[in-house]
């Protein structure tokens, strides 16, 4: 069965688009820690990030770079964290986080209630940064 990000690639499942070439996808959390918490996956399913190949794993981790540039145009930070969990959804994934503080990424904090209309709009800030 595929798995709720491969849903997403799919366009069976709606999400805010950041940014998206022929191997990965970058989209807002839906759930998110901070404004601007964005979720990169490869388009190929695979459930463990170490998992990936080499090739993969190399160029996911340029994409996220270049994504967490746009965050950091598009939404005030100090810097955008990075975090590699993979409990929650069994498809490889990288979390970017806008961070003014450590705390800022601590997955045990309550998440942010955000209408869609306010996750549209910082997608836009994001794409258009």
């Amino acid at each position: 069965m595929a798995s709720l990000f491969s849903k997403i690639v799919a366009g069976e499942i709606p999400c805010h688009r950041i940014a998206e070439n022929d191997d990965f996808l970058a989209f807002l959390d839906i759930m998110p820690l901070a404004e601007g918490h964005v979720l990169v996956v490869p388009k190929m399913e695979v459930d463990y990030f170490f998992d990936l190949d080499n090739h993969t794993l190399s160029s996911i981790n340029i994409f996220a770079r270049d994504v967490a540039k746009q965050i950091e145009r598009a939404i005030p930070c100090k810097r955008v964290g990075v975090a590699i969990i993979g409990l929650e959804v069994p498809h490889a994934h990288v979390h970017l986080i806008p961070l003014q503080t450590v705390s800022d990424i601590n997955f045990e904090r309550p998440k942010l209630k955000v209408t869609q209309e306010e996750l549209a709009a910082t997608a836009e800030k994001i794409r258009t940064a």
